[in-house]
Order: structure tokens, then sequence, then C-alpha cells
């Protein structure tokens, strides 16, 4: 099973916050929404990054770091189910941040358990 999300098509053009509380549009309910169960039951999921007006930190840090710390799960199997892409080369450093969100927290993560 294979999911395509085009976030500007199937979300909002302009997705911007963390939490709920910053808005209908944040991080927080776009990874609830369209990422939180798929990943959880295994479904390969592409995320198209293009269509939107642009992203904040706060809103990549928590659709796709967060999966990390909601789900528990390391960051290569993730990796292993979500494709981030874009058709707007101008996107592409968009896509570079949100993995490197995901990385991070799987990182922070690790050293949480460390300690």
């Amino acid at each position: 099973m294979k999911t395509e999300i085009n976030v500007g098509r199937d979300f909002s053009p302009v997705p911007a916050g963390r939490r709920k509380e910053d808005g209908p549009f944040s991080g927080e309910s776009f990874r609830e929404r369209f990422l939180t169960d798929a990943i959880r039951n295994n479904v390969k999921v592409t995320v198209d990054l293009s269509g939107t007006e642009g992203y904040g930190s706060s809103f990549l840090e928590e659709a796709f770091g967060g999966l990390v710390r909601e789900l528990g799960l390391p960051a290569h199997k993730i990796r292993s189910l979500l494709k981030l892409e874009t058709k707007d080369p101008r996107f592409r450093s968009y896509v570079d941040e949100a993995y490197s969100y995901l990385d991070r927290a799987n990182e922070q993560d690790d050293a949480t358990e460390r300690t």
C-alpha cells in the first residue's frame, strides 16, 4: 500500500506553525492527519512539498521530527517508509531541512536514552 500527498493541494497552500494551537494548518495537524497512522501501519508515504508559499522551520520540525518522538521509531525506519520530494527546485532546501529534523529528533531521542 502506498499513499501520495501534495501538501499544497491536500492540506494547505499556507502551512504554518508547530502546534494545533498555532492554527489549523500546523505541523502537528499535518503529521496527525497524514503521516502518523500510515507510518505506524508500515504504509509507504510520498510527500510532495510543492504547491505552498513555503515552510517555516517549526512546521517542518513538528511534522517530520515529531514522527520520531510520537512513534518512538528510529529515523531509518521512518525514512524507509517516507519519501519527501518536490517538483519545484526552489523547494529542494525544504526537503533537505525536513529530513534533517527527522535525523536530529532521532539523535536527540538516542541521547535521552543514554542519560
